[in-house]
C-alpha cells in the first residue's frame, strides 16, 4: 500500500493486542509502513474495553492505539488460519509479537523459522518480564508497575503505593519496540540480515526510573514516596491556589528569587534558610508554608500568568480535556479527528519532509486485507 510516508513500503505482519505492541506498530503506520493486524476470532480484548465508546459504539481504548492499519482473522488453531498467519510472516518486513515465549515458535512462527526463510526480516518480540525464568509471569502494566517498583514512589509519604494514571510502562515498552525497529531496519539497510528485538515491560521500566534508579543502584538505598514534590529540588511542587491547584518547579536560584518577588516576599531570595537550592530543600516544609500561605490567596490562572511573566515554571493542574484545549492554543496541532466525529491524540513526532498521516481509522475485526499482502507468488520472501 503506497503510502508517501518515510516508511512507505516496509510491510508489518502485527501479531500484538492489547496496547504496547499496537502502540509501536500505530507508530510505525503512522509514518506511511503497511501495517497489517493479525486478530484472533474473538479480537483484540481492547475492543471490548468498554465504556467508553465513540459513536459508533466502538470502544475508544482500541481506537486510540489501532489507527491506520488493517485487519485480519486468523484463527491459528485452524490450518487455513495458520497457513495465512504464515504466508503474511514470510512476506513481511517486520514482525511484532507479544505472545508469551515459545508461543510463534510452536506455530512455526518463530524468528529462526521465518529468517529461514526471510533472511531481512526483523522480528520484534514484546513480553512482560523477558524470555528467561520471567518467561510464564503476567506481562500486566499493573503488576510491572507494583514489581517494578513504581508504584513504591508514587503517592502521598503517609499514604498507599499508586500507579500512574495511564498504562505508562506499556507506553514506554511501546516507545522501545518503535525505536527498536527503526535501528534494526536501519542495520538492515547497511547490509545487516535478519535480527530479533526483545523489549519487555520490566527492563523498560527500571530503564525509564532514571533518577530514581540511579539513587537505589550507587546508595543502596530506595527513594520513597514524596507525594508531589522532588526529592533533589525546592520548591518543586504543588501549591493550593485560592480555587485550584498549581504546580511550581524552581530549578535554580534566579528563578527562586523571582518566585519570591512575585509572591510579595522578596526577603526569602535573601533568607539564609533558602540561599540555595541544597537549603532550600533541607528547610523545604518552613519554605512551603510561606509559600502556600501567599498561594492560597488568589487564583491558580493568576498566579500562572505572573509567574510565567517572570520567567518562574509554573502551571495550574489541567483536567485532560483542558490538556488538549491548551495544546490547540498553542497550535501543536495533537488533535486529529472531526469535531463529532471520532477524535485522537495526533503522532507527537514532527518531521518536516515526511509527516505523520492519518490515512484510516482503527479498523473493524477482520477488515480485508490487500492483495499484495495475500496474492503472494512461491518464494516472494522478502
Amino acid at each position: 500500500m503506497a503510502t508517501g510516508g518515510v516508511l512507505s513500503g516496509i510491510r508489518v505482519a502485527d501479531f500484538t493486542r492489547v496496547l504496547a505492541g499496537p502502540y509501536a506498530t500505530m507508530m510505525l503506520a503512522d509514518f506511511g509502513a503497511d501495517v497489517v493486524k493479525i486478530e484472533s476470532p474473538g479480537g483484540d480484548e481492547t475492543r471490548s474495553w468498554r465504556p467508553p465508546v465513540d459513536r459508533d459504539g466502538n470502544a475508544t481504548y482500541f481506537a486510540a492505539i489501532n489507527r491506520n492499519k488493517r485487519s485480519v482473522v486468523c484463527d491459528l488453531g485452524v490450518e487455513d488460519g495458520l497457513r495465512t498467519a504464515r504466508r503474511l510472516a514470510r512476506t513481511a518486513d517486520v514482525v511484532v509479537e507479544n505472545f508469551r515465549p515459545g508461543v510463534m515458535q510452536r506455530y512455526g512462527l518463530g524468528f529462526e523459522q521465518l529468517a529461514a526463510e526471510n533472511p531481512r526480516l526483523v522480528y520484534c518480540s514484546i513480553t512482560g518480564f523477558g524470555a528467561g525464568a520471567g518467561a510464564e509471569l503476567p506481562g500486566y502494566d499493573l503488576v510491572v508497575q507494583a514489581l517494578g517498583g513504581l508504584m513504591s514512589i508514587t503517592g502521598e509519604a503517609d499514604g498507599p503505593p499508586l500507579k500512574v494514571g495511564v498504562a505508562l510502562v506499556d507506553v514506554l515498552t511501546g516507545l522501545n519496540a518503535f525505536s527498536g525497529i527503526l535501528l534494526a531496519l536501519r542495520r538492515r539497510d547497511q547490509g545487516g540480515g535478519a535480527q530479533r528485538l526483545e523489549v519487555d515491560l520490566l527492563s523498560s521500566l527500571l530503564a525509564g526510573l532514571v533518577n530514581a534508579g540511579s539513587a537505589a543502584l550507587t546508595t543502596g538505598r530506595s527513594p520513597s514516596r514524596n507525594g508531589n514534590i522532588h526529592p533533589s529540588i525546592a520548591p518543586y511542587e504543588t501549591f493550593e491556589a485560592a480555587d485550584r491547584t498549581i504546580a511550581v518547579a524552581v530549578g535554580n536560584d534566579q528563578q527562586f528569587a523571582a518566585l519570591a518577588r512575585v509572591v510579595g516576599l522578596p526577603e526569602l531570595g535573601a533568607d539564609a534558610r533558602f540561599a540555595d537550592n541544597g537549603l532550600r530543600v533541607q528547610h523545604r516544609a518552613e519554605l512551603h508554608d510561606l509559600l502556600q500561605d501567599r498561594f492560597g490567596r488568589e487564583t491558580g490562572e493568576d498566579w500562572q500568568e505572573r509567574l510565567a511573566a517572570a520567567g518562574v515554571p509554573a502551571g495550574v493542574v489541567n483536567s485532560v480535556a483542558e490538556a488538549f484545549e491548551l495544546a490547540t492554543r498553542l497550535g501543536l496541532g495533537m488533535v486529529v479527528g472531526e469535531e463529532g466525529g471520532p477524535r485522537q491524540a495526533a503522532d507527537p513526532i514532527r518531521l518536516s519532509g515526511s509527516p505523520a498521516t492519518y490515512r484510516m481509522p482503527p479498523p473493524p475485526l477482520g477488515a480485508a486485507v490487500s492483495p499484495q499482502w495475500l496474492d503472494v507468488r512461491e518464494g516472494d520472501a522478502r
